[in-house]
């Protein structure tokens, strides 16, 4: 590895921590935000979903953009939007500017983390380089999602929750700085356009559905979360139909057409859903069922962080050794029968012990399966379309996380009541934790099995380096 390519990695992986850092930083702070700009109970769910909404709904448009007009390019402006989103939200003094900054901060986060990602793919094409930068990517991802909620309460007891906001500006100055000097332009080979139709269908039919199911699991899936969600699977029914017939298509047919393209990302959003719900509910138990504090829980999280911290360390090595499809399949079931402890927790602050250890490993196999997953995404694709690959695994991550803690929030609901506080909640947890337990595992079992067929029907087994 070059000294330009150990740059440009570090300064690639850092501008990946920050993001994911940007999603989690202000949730231990939301009701201390919502003191301080006078929002209502109903609507401070609003800073997390308005964000969510636009990094899920853009990515896929924002990474096939960097492959038409330049990765780098992409990258950058997402970083300047970061800036000035920061600087909205750190000032803001009424909800509306405070959702504003949230919405930017969401759609730069569309535009980088696609980026980052397909020039750390083009910039390490070696396979056994790719997979050490990809795993390293995990880790800093997680790492930031896991640290940004213990960041946010250390900022917010000890200064101020703006600080979440203000953190953000030096990194980005420092990127749009150094990223011209240590990384190269990368763009696709091909005289392809982007798909304005494609993009815009892709990206209001996406909206829909998130809304749609973020709001249906808060209000109950009747009246305007039926309509979103219906007006959302039509508009990406029209979008099917339309890139079969465009020649510069967003998602080319013939990606669309690759199993392991898209048995993957179907993985990815039970990969990221199921564990995004887990740390929701592993914070909400310390809190509210222990009786704990914010930073206490923020605190808990952290077997989860470091769990995934060594599953990036280890996972490129065990991927030389075991097919990233046999991984992809066996971590996502370790994952969810990890999971199952929070079954049996109770009342008694002792239940901490085995349940750190638990999520430690926990952390350890959902790496795996995230880096098994992005391994398999983006080999199975040229270069010339890393930017849509990226893209769209990206996508999947983010709709995962967006809708992962709604869906399972509604079956926690649906068992422990509306009006449930404190060690009412328990058995809320206990069941809405063991559904997506069970869920992880009976995806990752398919997902080895769909893996395993496609394998068997082209007469070869690949090798544990590629997809």
């Amino acid at each position: 590895m070059s000294g330009r390519q150990i740059s440009a990695l570090i300064v690639l992986l850092a501008s990946q921590f920050m993001m994911a850092a940007d999603f989690s930083v202000l949730n231990v702070a939301l009701p201390r935000v919502g003191d301080d700009l006078g929002f209502t109970s109903g609507n401070l769910q609003w800073i997390t979903t308005t964000f969510a909404l636009c990094a899920a709904g853009c990515t896929l448009v924002f990474g096939r953009l960097g492959d038409v007009i330049g990765r780098r390019r992409i990258f950058i402006g997402g970083m300047v939007l970061l800036c000035v989103a920061s600087v909205i939200g750190g000032l803001a003094e009424s909800p509306s500017l405070l959702l504003l900054a949230r919405t930017l901060q969401g759609l730069a986060t569309a535009a980088v983390t696609p980026a980052a990602l397909a020039l750390l793919t083009t910039t390490f094409s070696d396979p056994a380089l790719r997979t050490r930068a990809l795993g390293l990517n995990g880790v800093m991802m997680s790492l930031g999602f896991t640290v940004g909620a213990v960041l946010g309460g250390v900022l917010t007891d000890l200064l101020s929750w703006r600080w979440a906001f203000f953190i953000n500006i030096p990194v980005a100055v420092a990127a749009i700085v150094i990223v011209p000097i240590v990384v190269n332009e990368s763009r696709s080979g091909s005289s392809q356009k982007l798909d304005v139709p494609g993009a815009a269908l892709i990206t209001a039919g996406l909206f829909a559905v998130i809304y749609g199911v973020t709001t249906g699991a808060e209000s109950g899936f009747s009246g305007i979360a039926l309509l979103a969600l219906a007006a959302g699977l039509g508009l990406l029914g029209v979008f099917s139909i339309v890139e079969s017939r465009s020649a510069d298509a967003l998602v080319p047919v013939q990606i669309l057409k690759k199993r392991t393209v898209a048995v993957s990302n179907v993985a990815a959003l039970f990969i990221f859903g199921g564990e995004t719900a887990l740390i929701f509910f592993t914070g909400l138990y310390v809190q509210n069922v222990l009786g704990l504090s914010p930073l206490a829980a923020g605190l808990t999280l952290l077997g989860i962080g470091l769990g995934q911290i060594v599953g990036g360390f280890i996972g490129p090595r065990v991927l030389t050794k075991v097919a990233p499809r046999t991984a992809l399949g066996a971590s996502l079931a370790l994952q969810g029968l990890l999971m199952a402890p929070m079954v049996w927790t109770g009342t008694d602050s002792i239940a901490l012990i085995p349940l750190l250890a638990t999520q430690f490993v926990n952390g350890i196999f959902s790496m795996l399966a995230m880096l098994s997953f992005m391994v398999i995404a983006t080999s199975s694709v040229t270069d010339d379309l890393q930017g849509m690959a990226t893209g769209m695994a990206t996508q999947s991550q983010q709709v995962g996380i967006a809708v992962g803690i709604p869906l399972m929030s509604a079956i926690f609901t649906a068992v422990a009541g509306a009006d449930a506080l404190g060690v009412e909640q328990l058995d809320g947890i206990r069941v809405a934790v063991g559904i997506d337990a069970v869920l992880l595992v009976v995806v990752g079992v398919a997902a080895w099995l769909a893996l395993r067929i496609r394998a068997s029907s082209i007469g070869t087994e690949p090798s544990p380096a590629t997809a």
